[in-house]
């Protein structure tokens, strides 16, 4: 089973942004994970259009972007036009989920549904047929940095369960180290977003290196 390795670029130096996605790309890695907020679903602001554009010019790896806002469908149309491949939405912030993820894939994109650590799966079981990438959040979502909730660890293994008729990758977003990563890769996880705990503010900072290392844990 491939690893899906997205790095999250809000950790990055906007000042070196460029030549750290050319870093990343030549590394190997396999989706660029941003995200967008608006202050509101969340308490901050993440990444600017002009700086997803940067990303967007510099790789020809897929992109996707993680919507912390609230009535995502508005911003639907904008994330396609920015080059965005892949489109995660928060069904909590949506009065009318399947519609935006209907949205998602008429303009040629894949829909994604992400859910907070208190969200049921449950509530989301109606969503399946239409979800291309499923990602847990495995901590609060609006900051970088913080620590995995173990807690949560039988909502991802019933995830991996209910998702074999479907067959959409499951995507980890929150705390992942390496301890996590292959406790969860034995489980059936496919996809991580890789934070400070794991890639960024390591004493390895070859990017090449790092990414090799975590296609064997």
């Amino acid at each position: 089973m491939k690893k899906l390795l997205c790095p999250s670029i809000m950790n990055l130096d906007t000042e070196n942004l460029k030549e750290e996605v050319l870093r990343l790309d030549k590394a190997g890695v396999d989706i660029f994970h941003l995200d967008l907020m608006d202050g509101d679903f969340v308490p901050n602001f993440g990444m600017s259009l002009a700086e997803m554009a940067v990303v967007r010019r510099h790789t020809n790896k897929l992109l996707d972007v993680h919507m912390m806002v609230k009535d995502p469908i508005r911003y639907i149309q904008l994330m396609a036009d920015t080059g965005i491949d892949i489109i995660y939405i928060h069904p909590e912030a949506d009065p009318q989920p399947a519609l935006t993820l209907q949205r998602i894939k008429d303009l040629g994109k894949k829909a994604g549904v992400v859910i907070n650590p208190g969200t049921s799966l449950e509530s989301i079981r109606a969503l399946y047929p239409l979800i291309d990438y499923l990602m847990l959040m495995t901590v609060n979502p609006g900051f970088c940095g913080q620590l995995f909730l173990p807690w949560l660890e039988n909502k991802i293994e019933q995830a991996v369960k209910e998702r074999e008729p479907w067959g959409f990758p499951i995507v980890i977003d929150g705390g992942v180290d390496k301890h996590i990563m292959s406790r969860l890769s034995a489980k059936g996880v496919e996809g991580y977003v890789l934070g400070r705990l794991i890639l960024f503010d390591q004493e390895e900072t070859d990017y090449t290196k790092l990414i090799s290392w975590m296609r064997t844990i």
